[in-house]
C-alpha cells in the first residue's frame, strides 16, 4: 500500500495536519492506498505556488509557442504512460480497464489539442470613432484556476479543465475527489518531467470542508471549474460569488434518449444499453430515461431485457467484463434506495433490481443492470439523477409529446434521438433543451466539441474552442498619437 503527498510547487509535499485518507478498491473492497487529508494550510501553499508561478515564475514570462511545446510533451508522455495511468484509475473508481485505457489516450489527445491554441490566442487592433487614438485589445489569463473534479472520471476531467486553462496562460490547483485521487498525483509528476514550470499545476487532495471550502474562498482564486452534483454545485456557486469569481460548472443530467418508431433498432438498442450501464450508469450524460414510440415500445423493451441480461459483471481488470461495481458505498447505497422508491411509486421492474451475487461479484458493490417500465415522467426515478445502471422506459404517441417529456425536466445537459427522417431529426434536435444532442447514436465525445449543459445541468462550456474563452480576460488598450495634448476646458490656459 502506497501512501502519498500533495503536490505543490513542484514537489510531493506531505499534509499539513499530518493526516491521511483511506482509499477503498471498489472491485476488492480493500484499502490499496492512501492520499493526503489537506486543510487550509495545504490550500493556501498551493494556491500561493499558482500565483508565484502566474505572476513572476518563467510560467509568466515563457512564449505562447513554448507554453504550448510543454503541453504537447506532457501529451506525449501521457500516452507513454496509459496502461499505469489507466490502471490507477480502475483502482480508484472501478470503471473498466478498457474503458479507461480509451479515455487516458483521450486525455493526450486534449493536451495535444491545446497545445496548438496556446499561440493562437490574438487580440484585435479596433476601429475607433475619435481621432489619433489607437485602440487595441489583449487577451489575457484570468488568472489562478481552482480545479475540482469529480470521481467517476478525474484524469479526464483533470484534462478538459486544465488544458485549456494553461494554454491560456493560467495556472492550476486541482482538487480531485477524496475518493479518487491517486491518479491526479500520479499525472501531477508527469507535468514535472514534461517541463511545466513549478506551481503551473498543483494538487491538494482532502474532504471538502476542510480543503475544498478553502481554496474555493481564497481570495487569489480567479475561476472555479468545477464537475459534480447540481447539489453541491449550487454551493460552489454560491461560495464563488461572493468573492466575484468566475465559475464554470459541469452538473447533472436526467438525458432524454428518443426512439422514433422508424428508428433502426439494431442499432437503437445497443446504443441505450451503452448509454445507461456503460460505467455501471455513472455518467453525468447517462441516457437514463429512454423514450419509446408507443407502438415499437412492446419490441424495444424485449430487446432491451434481453440484452441488459447478457451482461457480464465482475472484475473491471478483466477484458471479459462488461460492467464494473460501483464506486462507492454511498454511491452503491443510493442506487439501492431508488430501486425501492421506483418500485414504490408503481414502476414495474423488467429485469435486475437487486444487488448483483455470482462467483464474479465480489466487494458487494455490484447492481443489476436495471430497467423499469411503467415510468410516468413525474415520478423521481425519472426526475431525480440516480448515477447508476438504472433504466427508465416511458412510451409517447408523437414528436410533440416526445419532445414534451424530453423537455420536461430540470436538467439539460445531453439527450439522444434515433429516427431515420432526417427532418425529424433535425427538428428534435434543435427543440431539445441540452448542451449536446446526439443523432443515431450516443456517447460520442471530441476534444474539438464543445461540452455543457443548459438549465441545472451547469454553466459555460468545455471541449472546443469556446474552452479557452473561460480562461482569458479581455483588456482594451487606447493609446493617443496625438503630437500635441488635446484642447479642454478643464485646463487653464
Amino acid at each position: 500500500m502506497q501512501t502519498y503527498s500533495n503536490w505543490i510547487d513542484g514537489r510531493y509535499v506531505p499534509p499539513h495536519g499530518g493526516q491521511w485518507i483511506d482509499t477503498v478498491n471498489p472491485y476488492s473492497g480493500k484499502v490499496w492506498a492512501r492520499i493526503p487529508r489537506g486543510d487550509k494550510h495545504d490550500a493556501n501553499a498551493a494556491v500561493s505556488a499558482a500565483r508565484r508561478a502566474l505572476e513572476s515564475g518563467p510560467w509568466s514570462k515563457m512564449s505562447a509557442t513554448d507554453r504550448g511545446r510543454l503541453l504537447h510533451r506532457l501529451g506525449v508522455l501521457v500516452r507513454e504512460e496509459a496502461l499505469r495511468l489507466a490502471e490507477y484509475e480502475v483502482r480508484d473508481n472501478g470503471k473498466l480497464f478498457a474503458e479507461m485505457i480509451g479515455a487516458v489516450n483521450s486525455m493526450a489527445d486534449y493536451w495535444q489539442y491545446y497545445a496548438g491554441y496556446a499561440d493562437k490566442i490574438e487580440g484585435a487592433v479596433m476601429p475607433m470613432d475619435k481621432p489619433d487614438v489607437l485602440g487595441m485589445t489583449f487577451r489575457e489569463p484570468v488568472g489562478v484556476v481552482l480545479a475540482l473534479t469529480a470521481w467517476n472520471s478525474p484524469l479526464s476531467f483533470l484534462a478538459q479543465k486544465c488544458a485549456p486553462a494553461l494554454a491560456a496562460g493560467c495556472t492550476v490547483v486541482v482538487k480531485p475527489s477524496e475518493f479518487s485521487s491517486v491518479s491526479t498525483l500520479e499525472f501531477a509528476a508527469i507535468t514535472k518531467e514534461a517541463g511545466l514550470p513549478d506551481g503551473v499545476l498543483n494538487v491538494v487532495t482532502g474532504l471538502g470542508q476542510d480543503v475544498g471550502v478553502p481554496l474555493v474562498e481564497h481570495r487569489d482564486v480567479r475561476i472555479v471549474t468545477f464537475t459534480g452534483s447540481d447539489t453541491t454545485g449550487a454551493k460552489v456557486y454560491e461560495a464563488a460569488a461572493r468573492g466575484m469569481k468566475r465559475v464554470t460548472m459541469e452538473l447533472g443530467g436526467k438525458s432524454p434518449n428518443i426512439v422514433f418508431a422508424d428508428a433502426n433498432l439494431d442499432r437503437a438498442v445497443p446504443g441505450a444499453i451503452s448509454g445507461i450501464f456503460g460505467a455501471a450508469g455513472q455518467m453525468c450524460t447517462a441516457g437514463s430515461r429512454l423514450l419509446v414510440q408507443n407502438s415499437i415500445k412492446e419490441e424495444v423493451s424485449r430487446r432491451l431485457v434481453a440484452a441488459a441480461q447478457t451482461i457480464r459483471m465482475g472484475d473491471p481488470m478483466d477484458p471479459a467484463t462488461h460492467m464494473g461495481p460501483l464506486s462507492t458505498a454511498p454511491q452503491y447505497r443510493k442506487v439501492i434506495d431508488y430501486i425501492e422508491i421506483a418500485r414504490a411509486e408503481g414502476a414495474r421492474c423488467l429485469t435486475g433490481g437487486k444487488p448483483a451475487t455470482g462467483e464474479r461479484i465480489h466487494g458487494g458493490q455490484f447492481v443489476e443492470p436495471t430497467i423499469f417500465d411503467n415510468v410516468t415522467n413525474t415520478m423521481r426515478i425519472a426526475q431525480e439523477e440516480v448515477f447508476g445502471p438504472i433504466l427508465s422506459i416511458i412510451g409517447f404517441d408523437d414528436e410533440a409529446e416526445a419532445i414534451r417529456i424530453g423537455n420536461d425536466i430540470a436538467y439539460g445537459l445531453s439527450a439522444g434521438v434515433w429516427t431515420a427522417d432526417i427532418g425529424r431529426m433535425v427538428r428534435v434536435c434543435k427543440a431539445l433543451r441540452a448542451g449536446t444532442v446526439w443523432g443515431n447514436t450516443y456517447r460520442t465525445y471530441s476534444f474539438t466539441m464543445p461540452f455543457g449543459g443548459m438549465k441545472r445541468s451547469g454553466l459555460g462550456r468545455e471541449n472546443g474552442i469556446e474552452a479557452i474563452d473561460e480562461f482569458l480576460e479581455t483588456k482594451s488598450v487606447m493609446i493617443s498619437t496625438a503630437e500635441h495634448a488635446p484642447a479642454s476646458s478643464f485646463i487653464p490656459r
